[in-house]
């Protein structure tokens, strides 16, 4: 039996009048709420906004166990369809896991105008993957929570307090095969990246602007942590997001 979904991590749309769309993603263990300020600052710049919850995401972490990367990629991938089919232009926008989801669409639709990805992951260390490993052959099922990571001791992110392992694994199998096609991604990226990020490390970002072949913009959020979009520099963002949907739907 699924969990009631938790206050304020509810997936969230809305109709735009310019004619454009934006896809809005959030993070592993995560939901809604650490996007939705980004969502808005969207909507508010007339774009038609979704802003889905992903499968397992957003109501207890034992909902989360039986999902994997298929779940949450076929989700996106229906929604961007929808949203695309409505749209003149789209832009994708993602948070961590959804910066690796915003990747993986970017490599499948060189029509996407712009993404903007936020402390993305999109490598694994060989270490990390051989520790998770030897936790999913040892039955262990969570770990301890990676999220609210913050560095604004006012903010907090409403994700599960437990990681779920097998999901995890799962997100570090997509992000190797997606990780040798990003090549692929020809839009403009516009790339936000916390130098203090205790959850996926900078590098991550580094090895994103090395292999995509459009034209990055890179942003440093110095006074926050891994969900930047809820910390210090959350202005930044989400005035940064805007201006940059902006630029690539006007042609």
């Amino acid at each position: 039996m699924t969990a009631p979904i938790i206050p304020g991590a509810e997936p969230w749309s809305a109709d735009g009048t310019n004619g454009h769309g934006a896809l809005v993603l959030h993070g592993f263990t995560g939901n809604c709420n650490s996007m939705r300020g980004v969502a808005e600052a969207l909507h508010r710049a007339g774009y038609a906004v979704e802003l889905p919850l992903l499968p397992g995401h957003g109501t207890s972490v034992e909902d989360m166990l039986g999902t994997h990367w298929g779940d949450w990629s076929s989700a996106v991938e229906a929604v961007y369809e929808s949203l695309a089919s409505r749209c003149d232009k789209v832009v994708v926008v993602g948070l961590s896991m959804g910066g690796s989801l915003t990747c993986w669409l970017a490599t499948r639709h060189p029509e996407i105008a712009g993404i903007v990805c936020i402390n993305p992951a999109t490598q694994v260390s060989p270490e990390m993957r051989e520790l998770v490993e030897q936790m999913v052959v040892a039955g262990e099922e969570v770990m301890p929570g990676i999220g609210s990571d913050i560095a604004d001791p006012d903010a907090t992110e409403s994700a599960y307090e437990g990681t779920p392992i097998k999901p995890l694994l799962s997100l570090f199998n997509a992000a190797e095969e997606f990780g040798s096609h990003l090549d692929r991604i020809t839009c403009p990226l516009l790339l936000f990246t916390s130098p203090q990020d205790h959850v996926v490390p900078p590098a991550d970002s580094d090895h994103l602007a090395a292999h995509v072949t459009g034209p990055v913009e890179r942003v440093t959020c110095e006074r926050s942590y891994h969900v930047a979009t809820l910390d210090y520099d959350k202005g930044l963002i989400e005035e940064g997001t805007v201006a940059f949907a902006d630029k690539v739907t006007a042609s």
